[in-house]
């Protein structure tokens, strides 16, 4: 599908330019040759970011740590569980904000603007598509019909008896009556059977010839109906035959005949209940028949008096009331005369007939609904491009490490120090400082004399409630 192709097409370039000016730093509009410029190397610390994982903080040792002071970790099973799922879950949580380059990135590398170009530009491009696809969604919900021609062809041919015929039917005359059609200028070239057209095909031969048992031909369509590329009518005769075909089409849709009361006042003959009742609300906007006060209530003018024969209705009662004013469409009436006549061996009558086919491009909005072309494309493109962008921002963390060492080693060391320290602490839940505790200088502090007061405090409040609790249990 054209439209298909070219959406996803639209968006597998954006995604590879996209790619590509983070990976190689092409620019659109450069030579493929040319690259971004780099604004000093990306160096790191030696090791994982800001220097690795260190076991303790300065100054402690595993053994000088107390037990008590960590909280009980999980098994290495559970932990491994554990990142499998959040790695799941925040592939899941990917979404356009982690694709946007940091500020700070920004104003590093110019050229990086076109890469935010190219991003709006792929939002403005999502955006689109999934505004025509809401659009093609509600448009199908709706029928799409397109009128068509169908050119029915109704002949026959005459077979004279044969005196030294064999067998029965041969010494005979006979006639064969042939209904058939087809489609003009279908642009889809759908090859429909014939039969699918039509609900019910009757056939009314000469009742004088026939008699009253077998002057009708019927077909009507059942559950288990095969279809048929037209239908043939054969009984023996040597004389001019007058018959009529009544043709009833196979609205889907179905679709009904008004009441001539009502087909005048709406202006319409025969159309879909739903038409139908979009047009009688028309009518009653138009001549301002809704109740000013009660809204559910319809006043009738004369007109909807002679119809619905009530003076005041309410809305939910229309479709019920409507039940009695539909009847079945009118057949296609045919007159045709099965001509006998030796010099004319092949008669054929041509008639054209208005029908209601699927429009073909529901069946490709259809599948451009349901195609998944290019989606696998689309998706590890993305995936290239945020795994990119976390390689960009790792680098200018270790950028930024390598200038802030380079400025001042020994002050960034011990900030780094301290840092480490804090993010030892927090995780593994470290309480207080065993280094500090350890020294006297600790307990001499403006606090401690606070502290030690409260701890009295608390201890003679629960000793006071242990001897009230035990003086209770005497007096009773």
């Amino acid at each position: 599908m054209a439209s298909e192709e070219t959406a996803g097409g639209a968006r597998k370039a954006t995604k590879s330019k996209l790619f590509e000016f983070l990976v190689h730093g092409v620019r659109p509009g450069m030579p493929s040759g040319a690259r971004m410029p780099h604004q000093g190397a990306p160096m790191g610390p030696p090791g994982p970011p800001y220097g690795g994982n260190t076991a303790v903080r300065p100054g402690l040792t595993n053994q000088n740590m107390e037990a008590g002071r960590k909280r009980p970790s999980p098994s290495q099973q559970q932990m491994q569980q554990q990142a499998v799922q959040s790695r799941n879950r925040n592939a899941k949580r990917r979404k356009m904000a982690d694709k946007i380059l940091p500020q700070r990135i920004r104003e590093l590398v110019p050229e990086s603007q076109a890469y935010m170009d190219l991003l709006a530009f792929e939002r403005k491009l999502d955006q689109t598509i999934m505004r025509k696809r809401v659009d093609i969604q509600e448009a199908l919900k709706r029928p799409m019909k397109q009128k068509r021609k169908l050119r029915l062809y109704i002949s026959n041919t005459f077979n004279p008896a044969k005196p030294d015929a064999e067998d029965s039917e041969g010494s005979i005359a006979s006639w064969e009556l042939r209904v058939e059609g087809k489609l003009l200028d279908d642009p889809a070239k759908m090859k429909r059977k014939f039969s699918s057209f039509f609900k019910s095909l009757v056939i009314e031969l000469d009742k004088d010839l026939y008699g009253p048992d077998n002057h009708l031909v019927e077909w009507h369509r059942t559950g288990t109906t095969q279809e048929t590329d037209g239908f043939q009518v054969k009984r023996p005769g040597d004389v001019n035959v007058r018959c009529t075909l009544l043709l009833m089409l196979d609205y889907q849709p179905p679709q009904f005949k008004l009441d001539p009361r009502l087909a005048r006042l709406l202006g319409i003959h025969t159309q879909t209940r739903s038409s139908i009742i979009q047009a009688l609300w028309q009518y009653v906007k138009t001549n301002k028949l809704q109740d000013s006060h009660d809204k559910e209530y319809i006043n009738c003018d004369k007109y909807f008096q002679q119809i619905f024969d009530c003076p005041r209705l309410k809305f939910s009662e229309i479709p019920q009331r409507l039940t009695n004013l539909l009847l079945p469409p009118d057949p296609i009436v045919i007159n045709h005369i099965i001509s006998v006549d030796p010099n004319d061996q092949k008669k054929t009558a041509c008639y054209d007939i208005d029908v209601e086919v699927e429009d073909p491009l529901k069946a490709q909005m259809s599948s451009f609904l349901l195609s998944t072309a290019n989606q696998q494309e689309i998706a590890s493109l993305d995936n290239k491009i945020h795994e990119t962008i976390e390689s960009i921002n790792q680098l200018k963390i270790q950028r930024d490490f390598m200038l802030s060492f380079s400025r001042d080693p020994k002050g960034y060391i011990q900030d780094w120090l301290k840092s480490q320290s804090r993010d030892l602490k927090l995780m593994t839940d470290v309480v207080g400082n065993p280094e500090e505790e350890r020294r006297a200088e600790f307990y001499h502090q403006p606090w401690s004399q606070e502290a030690v007061s409260r701890y009295f405090y608390c201890k003679i409040q629960q000793r006071r409630q242990e001897l009230e609790q035990a003086l209770a249990l005497r007096n009773t």
